[in-house]
């Protein structure tokens, strides 16, 4: 049973994502805390392969209202914690391919906080109002045929 605490909801919207990957995270006491409370945003998270390890970077996990002077930073960079095969292979797609590495959702599992991380390729604008298009005619189908059926 996994509690969802934040989505990334520009992610579909923006990428196209091809590999999904569950990974740990390494946190300190403020954080965790605030994590179980919910306060984490997304907004402009990536993750960088560096020296073999995978660094989430940009994702904001607010102040612990109860952490006095050993409150943690808001935007700190946060190791993933991966297998070394992992890191290497999504590492060279990165590289060569031209991916990104993107979260897509935090939970709890377990008690243990857990990032959904996905190997992206970033979506053109048209890409964007075709997919947006297609939502659009499904909708429509469903309809019709939900008019169609009374």
């Amino acid at each position: 049973m996994n509690k969802i605490i934040a989505n990334n909801k520009r992610a579909y919207h923006d990428y196209f994502i091809e590999e999904k990957l569950e990974a740990g995270i390494e946190l300190t006491g403020t954080e965790i805390k605030s994590v179980r409370l919910g306060k984490v945003q997304f907004k402009d998270a990536f993750i960088q392969i560096k020296e073999g390890q995978a660094i989430l970077k940009n994702m904001n996990i607010a102040p612990y209202e109860f952490g006095n002077r050993f409150n943690h930073e808001e935007e700190r960079d946060r190791r993933l914690l991966l297998h070394k095969s992992e890191i290497r292979k999504w590492g060279k797609k990165v590289q060569l391919k031209g991916y990104t590495i993107i979260p897509l959702s935090m939970y709890l599992s377990k008690g243990l906080a857990k990032v959904e991380i996905g190997l992206a390729l970033g979506k053109a604008a048209h890409d964007k109002r075709q997919v947006e298009k297609e939502r659009d005619d499904k909708r429509m189908i469903a309809k019709a045929i939900k008019q169609r059926a009374r």
